[in-house]
């Protein structure tokens, strides 16, 4: 009886010590590092979104609040990262033969250069492109009624990749 008390109550316990050197965001931020600077991302592109700056940029300090406890510092934190967003593009990629050749499917494209600075770690450091894609139909309603949408879901990918390079090592 007393074996299965101790069972009981012992198994928990090492289960849930064994939980502490694991993070469920996956992040591998490194020791001592305690702020980050976002700066804003200039769009560049050829074609331009006149928010896409601003969205951007939010939506990577969102990931970063959200998925760390790091505090914001304007700029020179222990992590920085700056860039710009170098492409937004759209591009057919599926035809529909009807009375009239049109695009059945259509690609929004964004790419950004990010240069991340570890200044407790340099070799952590890069500057690197993300792109990242979303195909939609312009049948049911025109491009400008789905843009923000899709403007949304592309960003939360980017910042996703550009998340796990810095701090997953992925």
């Amino acid at each position: 009886m007393i074996k299965k008390a101790f069972l009981l109550i012992a198994f928990p316990l090492v289960f849930l010590a064994g939980c502490g050197i694991y993070s469920f965001t996956g992040g591998s931020i490194s020791a001592g590092m305690k702020t980050v600077s976002v700066l804003v991302f200039e769009n560049t592109a050829a074609l331009v979104n006149p928010n896409l700056s601003q969205s951007f940029t939010e939506s990577l300090k969102d990931r970063i609040r959200t998925q760390t406890s790091l505090s914001f510092v304007r700029v020179d934190g222990d992590a920085d990262f700056s860039g710009r967003i170098t492409d937004y593009n759209l591009q057919p990629v599926a035809i529909q033969a009807n009375e009239q050749v049109t695009a059945g499917l259509t690609r929004l494209s964004i790419t950004v250069n990010v240069k991340y600075t570890n200044k407790l770690e340099a070799d952590k450091s890069f500057e690197q492109s993300f792109t990242r894609f979303k195909d939609f139909s312009t049948q049911g309603s025109p491009f400008s009624g789905q843009e923000a949408a899709l403007v949304k879901d592309i960003n939360q990918q980017l910042t996703e990749d550009i998340y796990n390079r810095a701090f997953a090592n992925w």
